[in-house]
This record gives structure tokens, sequence and C-alpha cells, in this order.
């Protein structure tokens, strides 16, 4: 399954700054869908896409949507940052 959205680079603060893209509610509410076949210890693996630059992470339920974790790596290829709106293709195994 694949969904494409347009959300804000936000950061949260834990021991480090971690920087996530987060899912509008419609693109939430398919996650929300296919989270039952596809999620572990909470979180819903992940394939995505920002720009050019592909990546797998897993993503995780918070404040009522799905937070998406972008690696530095993927923020230094696409010169994302903090506050930046992207586009993103996410690909779920479901």
């Amino acid at each position: 399954m694949e969904i494409e959205f347009a959300g804000p680079v936000v950061e949260w603060r834990g021991p480090a700054p971690y920087h996530f893209v987060v899912l509008p509610p419609d693109a939430a509410e398919i996650v929300d869908e296919v989270k039952a076949a596809v999620a572990y210890w909470g979180v819903v693996p992940v394939n995505a896409r920002i720009g050019e630059t592909d990546f797998t992470t897993s993503m995780f339920p918070r404040e009522g949507t799905w937070f998406l974790p972008v690696k530095d790596a993927v923020r230094r290829a696409e010169l994302v940052t903090l506050g930046d709106a992207v586009d993103v293709v996410l690909t779920i195994d479901a």
C-alpha cells in the first residue's frame, strides 16, 4: 500500500533531538486501517521516500496521528530543516 502526503518536519526532544514528519489526518486514517496487520510493539514499519532519498523506519502513534522519523542522513541529502513541509511517499507492506 502506498500513501502520498505532505507534512511539516517537527522536533521531539529526548536525550537527543529527533525529527519527524507528522502525518495529516487522511493519511493517518489509512495507517490506522492497516495497523493491526503490520504493527509490532505499537509501531508500523514502512519504506519512505522524501525527494530522491529512500529509507526504512518505523512510525509510531502520537497526539492522535502518526509520526514518521526522518533520519539525519535523509535530512542532509534532501536539505530538509525543522519546520519545512515535505512531500512523502510511504509504503506499508499490508
